[in-house]
């Protein structure tokens, strides 16, 4: 499901009222939680957690018109998606999130490359969502990105 929003307000009222409040709350977890220099926004139509181009003026290799992506956060049909990098590019950390996983929830962790999608709203492990978004600074994200990802010119 896509929500046409400007700003992450504007995407949260769109939301059908049981989102609301987990959406609500994994952002507030976000927010208190990830290192500074990341900005939040709208990005590919979901809460986006970017690194600016303040801070890396090269933008994302894709399209360089858009800040680095680091975390989406998205209501879908079915359930919440939270895209989450760092766990794509770096296998200890992809390691440590699936081994932690089960101390938090009760369900089969739901997970691909980048996506951990959360199907039963009561059992969101928001306190494992903060250990994971504060690992990474915008600085090691971009070392890791251009180490891993960025195409090779």
């Amino acid at each position: 499901m896509t929500y046409d929003a400007n700003t992450p307000e504007e995407y949260i009222a769109q939301l059908p009222e049981d989102r609301k409040e987990v959406i609500s709350k994994i952002r507030t977890t976000i927010q208190e939680n990830l290192p500074k220099g990341f900005h939040e926004c709208i990005s590919y139509k979901m809460l986006g957690y970017v690194v600016p181009h303040s801070l890396y003026s090269d933008g994302y290799h894709c399209d360089p018109k858009l800040p680095l992506p680091f975390i989406n956060l998205a209501s879908q049909k079915n359930f919440i998606a939270l895209y989450h990098s760092g766990i794509y590019a770096d296998q200890k950390m992809y390691d440590w999130f699936v081994t932690e996983y089960p101390k938090h929830c009760k369900l089969k962790l739901d997970m691909g490359k980048s996506c951990i999608r959360f199907k039963k709203m009561d059992d969101i492990p928001y306190t494992l969502i903060g250990e994971l978004v504060s690992k990474m600074t915008p600085e090691n994200w971009i070392t890791l990105y251009e180490k891993n990802i960025k195409t090779k010119k």
